[in-house]
C-alpha cells in the first residue's frame, strides 16, 4: 500500500509541476497578441485536464473522514 502511495505522491509531484509550466507558458502567450489562439485553448484545456487529474490524485491521497 506504501508503494501505491509513493506512485500516486510522485505522479501527484509530476502533475502539478507541468500545471506550473503551463501557467506559465500561457501567460506568456496570452500577453503576446500574435499568439496562435488554437493552441492557447488547447493548452488552456490541457492545464484544467492536469487540475482535475491533481484532484482525483489528492482525494485518493486524503482520507474521507465524516465529522
Amino acid at each position: 500500500m506504501d508503494e501505491d502511495r509513493d506512485a500516486l505522491i510522485a505522479r501527484l509531484n509530476t502533475l502539478r509541476s507541468e500545471h506550473r509550466d503551463l501557467d506559465t507558458v500561457i501567460a506568456r502567450l496570452s500577453q503576446d497578441a500574435m499568439a496562435d489562439q488554437i493552441h492557447l485553448a488547447r493548452l488552456k484545456k490541457r492545464k484544467l485536464k492536469l487540475k482535475d487529474e491533481i484532484a482525483w490524485i489528492e482525494d485518493r491521497l486524503i482520507p474521507n473522514i465524516i465529522a
